[in-house]
């Protein structure tokens, strides 16, 4: 039976990274934001002091046009500190095609066995470690699953990411799973201040 795949990034994935950033993107209506390039992201995930780590999920039934099988999901991830609870592991970005999402099915003993062995190793320190499970299983909750086991192995006090308000879907997603809506519970704002904006704070008069 074919296999799903589930394993760190490398290099070779980044035209796929950034297919998928834009893919999602498309789904929020905000793709004319996406300004990354694959250089970009070649620099700033590979180097010896990379800013951000990422899983990404395949289908090996699949062929891609480099011979390779088709990247159908992704996480981007990252670790930051919070000085009132500690270290925190933030998902920055989680995305899974629209026709491999929504299907449910359990992990045959054997294989749920091997996952428990792989999924407990520090993904950010890049061992060369993979999961597989079977079509339909539901890959994002898999790979929420390994970053979770990423989190507590890491010993972070928890898990941080943003939702568009109007994703209903992905906010049920994130409640089933214990999230907590901290815009509602405790009236938290995003906030960004711009490139063009840190320029003129960086080199002009404080106001």
């Amino acid at each position: 039976m074919d296999r799903f795949k589930l394993r760190k990034a490398e290099p070779k994935d980044v035209p796929d990274i950034l297919r998928l950033i834009k893919e999602l993107a498309k789904y929020e209506d905000m793709e004319d934001q996406v300004i990354l390039t694959e250089k970009d992201l070649l620099e700033d995930g590979f180097g010896d002091h990379p800013f951000y780590h990422c899983l990404v999920a395949e289908d090996p039934s699949e062929q891609s046009n480099n011979n390779g099988p088709v990247v159908i999901g992704f996480a981007m991830y990252y670790f930051t500190y919070d000085p009132w609870i500690g270290k925190l592991l933030y998902l920055e970005d989680f995305f899974v095609m629209k026709e491999y999402r929504g299907k449910h099915k359990h992990f045959p003993s054997d294989l749920t066995n091997n996952h428990k062995l792989s999924s407990s190793v520090h993904f950010y320190c890049f061992p060369i470690v993979f999961s597989l499970f079977p079509p339909g299983f539901g890959i994002g909750s898999e790979i929420l699953k390994l970053l979770s086991h990423t989190a507590v192995k890491s010993r972070c006090s928890s898990m941080h990411f943003i939702v568009a308000e109007g994703n209903q879907a992905s906010i049920e997603f994130y409640k089933r799973r214990g999230a907590a809506d901290l815009s509602l519970e405790e009236g938290w704002r995003l906030f960004k201040i711009d490139k063009s904006s840190l320029l003129k704070m960086s080199s002009g008069p404080e106001e």
